[in-house]
């Protein structure tokens, strides 16, 4: 190989180290962004929390669209601050919330600038019997589990990962003591209202949300890494169908 090719195939080599590397470093910081928010809620540092966006940043949840830094204000500040801590931006006594941020894939986009990332939260929550608040539904005792999937869009801004879209989809709702056979359709009521008639609602409904015992899978942002096709699941009638559920639960096997 003449110097001059043995020089461009070394200097490719570094290019393709320096792209491979940048990424791997670009995953990392996502990753820490998003378990950092994790770590924020569990603590109900809503301020903080707010400060994770970029400035057009969105966040979806329980079927309502808050936008830009304004809206995600509203929603951490104005909604869940004075609901669950009395306006104190930090923890109170008797409130858990805890927030684990497992099993996270992140990509990021060649431009290096946008990423995407499909993450699983699992928490317990609930308020201790001695910190109960009877004049106010919200701030009675009760102790419950929760599991939802993110997928999220991360912005770099200025050299620093920001979320641009937060989009958690709650899974399913269980009390402590019944469980999730038990659950109640619509376990945490959807929003209804926008804002400003709600003044912290959100600013737009999403069509469709759903909550357990209704399953379905939340979208990929990815396709499967094997086969490069887009990940779609089939939907059973009995899924949308409870009495044909019922009835499907009580035919016997074949061969039985």
């Amino acid at each position: 190989m003449a110097d001059a090719d043995r020089i461009a195939h070394l200097e490719q080599t570094v290019a393709d180290l320096s792209r491979r590397i940048q990424q791997r470093e670009d995953e990392l910081d996502v990753r820490k962004l998003q378990h950092l928010y994790g770590y924020l809620i569990d603590k109900c540092l809503y301020n903080e929390t707010v400060d994770l966006f970029t400035e057009d940043g969105e966040v979806h949840f329980f079927g309502g669209i808050w936008r830009r830094r304004e809206g995600i204000r509203r929603l951490y500040v104005d909604r869940f601050q004075k609901r669950f801590t009395h306006g104190i931006n930090g923890p109170i006594d008797g409130f858990l919330l805890d927030h684990p941020q497992l099993q996270d894939i992140i990509d990021v986009e060649p431009n290096g600038t946008i990423a995407h990332a499909r993450a699983r939260s699992m928490m317990q929550a609930g308020r201790h019997k001695d910190y109960t608040d009877p004049s106010n539904p919200m701030l009675g005792m009760r102790q419950w589990w929760e599991g939802g999937i993110y997928e999220n869009t991360y912005q770099k801004v200025d050299g620093i990962w920001r979320i641009k879209i937060l989009n958690y989809m709650p899974q399913w709702h269980a009390d402590f003591e019944t469980g999730w056979a038990n659950t109640k359709p619509e376990y945490v009521p959807f929003p209804k209202i926008t804002y400003p008639e709600d003044p912290t609602g959100p600013d737009a409904l999403i069509e469709g949300a759903w909550l357990w015992p209704t399953h379905k899978v939340v979208p990929f942002h990815m396709k499967h890494p094997v086969t490069g096709k887009e990940i779609v699941p089939e939907r059973w009638q009995g899924d949308i169908d409870r009495e044909l559920a019922a009835k499907a639960g009580k035919v016997a096997p074949a061969g039985a």
